[in-house]
């Protein structure tokens, strides 16, 4: 698996006074650096250290986000009320309940 293919996020660390750099398939894997150049260089060879050693153990390795198949349904549970409001708030305005939770959900 290449590490091109991960998910890296970079923010700043007010307790650290670094940058960090994060891969969201590995959330126990960290880089800190003071630029965020430093910090994305060093979380992606963090990953590939993780990737050779796992793989070398026989482990498997997680499937990049950007790679796996969504069928676009979950399922959810919520309060009876909260779903009564939000088939009358679906009804109000005209739309199916999968539609209004969708729109909520994407906002």
């Amino acid at each position: 698996m290449s590490v091109d293919h991960y998910t890296y996020r970079l923010t700043w660390s007010p307790e650290d006074g670094e940058h960090v750099g994060l891969c969201v398939e590995f959330p126990s894997l960290s880089w800190l650096s003071d630029t965020p150049e430093g910090a994305l260089k060093g979380i992606r060879q963090r990953v590939a250290d993780a990737l050779e050693d796992m793989t070398a153990a026989g482990e498997s390795v997680p499937a990049p986000f950007a790679e796996r198949r969504y069928s676009g349904e979950f399922r959810v549970r919520i309060p009876p009320e909260v779903h009564r409001n939000l088939a009358l708030q679906a009804a109000e305005q005209g739309v199916s309940l999968n539609r209004l939770a969708s729109a909520k959900l994407a906002s």
